[in-house]
């Protein structure tokens, strides 16, 4: 821990050193990066990685000419924090951002009239300016900087262009699209120049200019989706298209099954979403078709993730992460796995798949790495390396973190997960109870084996315990105006009121008569 402590303190000479040591011929030979983040996609909410009902073609292709880790995570399973683990290289514990920020906590969270066990911990609400994120990184190094769309890691004073972006497009405090993904929406970074223009593919028109305009130099861009976030809105022609496939296929006698909290999504057949999928794909394909017209794509490394699992459960109750438990905000699989492509172009792992567990928290070490960018290991501490995955070589194995000290609006426990190997233990806040999978055999995490491996379980338990005093993780504390007459009346409100409710409007969606306005969300003001 000594060694450790020793190098955070050198981060700033060793930042101030590098951004003096790069001549204008080594930024040239380095490659461009181009890194894009979709909003609450599920690890099967694309062709590539299982969906017979969503079409992906651009995405499915980052992942066809690049590596796939079939055990991808993000660092939380839910937005903000694991965004500041992106930028940090550090678990969400460490850097204290453990909720999407703008969530209650404390005493504020009984504002919601949920009558919860707990009081959810506090937590930090902007990224630190203590830390050298990445972009600040990778401007050291030379690199022109760009972001576009969703930030969600503070308010003013704490945007991108405050954190090492050199342009900021649509980056601000808020972590849903206001206003819809239909201009006119209500972004002040983001100005409404066509009506009608739909959002995602305004992002990646900027990122595309952007691409253009500094093609000859080397660049770090950010494509951020605020897809697929709700509130989920397409276009009349995708409805209609998903629409049929979805008939066609045929439909599910019911499309909710009751998970331990909230009524869960069981099937693919949401026609909007998957509109909103489409669009999101497409402008995926319009900035990687830029890439390749300007003969860039063999300088260029493409990273595709997602910042938690899909919402099969809350908010709009988009997807399904089937065969996976669970979804955004759930302490299961469903709630933290992600799609998570590398696409190196000078390195030969084409269509290529490795089942290594990895973390949003290695992307930081790894671009750096992958750049020829000297590592800041007193930075990015809980980050590794994938190059030599990238290179058909091995790593050792390690152990990952999570903590979520909170309730969230999806369903989910505040719960603390370890994974070491094949095992995952979950540690739940509310009564101190534990989960033990084997994920090799039990995917799904139906089966907790705590009692056959007691040994496991304790040893899990303890490394779980001891990080989290290591870093001063904030926990959730007991309310004492806990009322259980007040949260058995919610729960049966959800199960006998909320869950018909969600069974209703899915068909209403597949109605051949269904319009949710006469504009369809805005979208038919022009063509887009």
């Amino acid at each position: 821990m000594r060694k450790t402590i020793r190098l955070f303190i050198l981060v700033p000479v060793l930042f101030s050193l590098i951004s003096c040591q790069q001549s204008s011929e080594d930024v040239k030979k380095r490659p461009n990066v181009l890194f894009i983040l979709v909003d609450d996609l599920g690890v099967h909410d694309l062709s590539s990685t299982g969906s017979t009902y969503y079409e992906t073609p651009n995405i499915d292709r980052i992942a066809l000419e690049g590596m796939l880790f079939e055990q991808g995570y993000a660092a939380s399973r839910v937005c903000s924090p694991s965004r500041a683990s992106i930028m940090t290289g550090k678990f969400t514990a460490r850097h204290g951002i453990t909720d999407w920020i703008g969530a209650k906590s404390g005493t504020a969270w009984r504002d919601h009239k949920r009558y919860d066990k707990l009081l959810p911990a506090e937590y930090v609400h902007a990224l630190p300016k203590t830390d050298v994120v990445l972009p600040e990184a990778m401007k050291a190094a030379g690199y022109t900087t760009f972001f576009a769309g969703k930030w969600h890691l503070g308010n003013k004073g704490s945007y991108p262009e405050d954190h090492g972006f050199d342009i900021n497009k649509g980056g601000w405090e808020k972590g849903s699209p206001i206003g819809g993904y239909f201009s006119p929406w209500k972004n002040p970074n983001l100005e409404n120049t066509v009506y009608g223009e739909n959002l995602s593919m305004r992002l990646a028109r900027e990122t595309s200019d952007f691409i253009k305009k500094y093609k000859d130099s080397t660049f770090f861009a950010m494509l951020s989706f605020y897809a697929v976030h709700g509130p989920i809105q397409t276009t009349q022609n995708k409805w209609a298209k998903y629409r049929e496939k979805a008939v066609n296929t045929g439909l599910a006698d019911a499309g909710y099954s009751m998970e331990r909290n909230l009524p869960i999504r069981q099937v693919q057949d949401n026609p909007i979403y998957a509109g909103l999928v489409e669009s999101m794909d497409d402008a995926v394909g319009l900035v990687l078709n830029t890439l390749d017209e300007l003969g860039l794509e063999e300088n260029t490394i493409v990273i595709f993730t997602s910042d938690n699992g899909g919402v099969a459960s809350g908010d709009a109750f988009s997807t399904s992460n089937l065969p996976l438990r669970g979804g955004k905000g759930y302490q299961w699989e469903g709630g933290i796995r992600e799609p998570f492509f590398i696409k190196v172009p000078w390195l030969d792992n084409t269509g290529t798949r490795t089942d290594y567990p990895v973390s949003g928290t290695d992307f930081y070490p790894t671009i750096l790495d992958l750049a020829g960018i000297d590592s800041l290991p007193g930075q990015h501490m809980d980050g590794t390396s994938l190059k030599p995955l990238l290179e058909g070589k091995t790593l050792p194995e390690r152990t990952l973190f999570w903590h979520y000290p909170h309730y969230g609006n999806q369903g989910g426990d505040p719960s603390s997960i370890v994974r070491k190997g094949k095992w995952k233990l979950i540690h739940y806040w509310e009564d101190g109870s534990q989960e033990l999978y084997n994920l090799e055999e039990d995917p799904g995490e139906q089966e907790n084996v705590q009692e056959e491996y007691p040994e496991i379980s304790q040893d899990l338990s303890n490394k779980l315990h001891s990080w989290l005093a290591e870093v001063n993780a904030a926990v959730p504390q007991k309310d004492p105006e806990y009322n259980p007459k007040m949260d058995e009346l919610r729960d049966t409100r959800i199960t006998k009121e909320l869950w018909p409710k969600l069974e209703k409007e899915r068909l209403e969606f597949l109605s051949e008569t269904f319009e949710p306005n006469a504009d369809w969300w805005g979208s038919k003001i022009t063509k887009d």
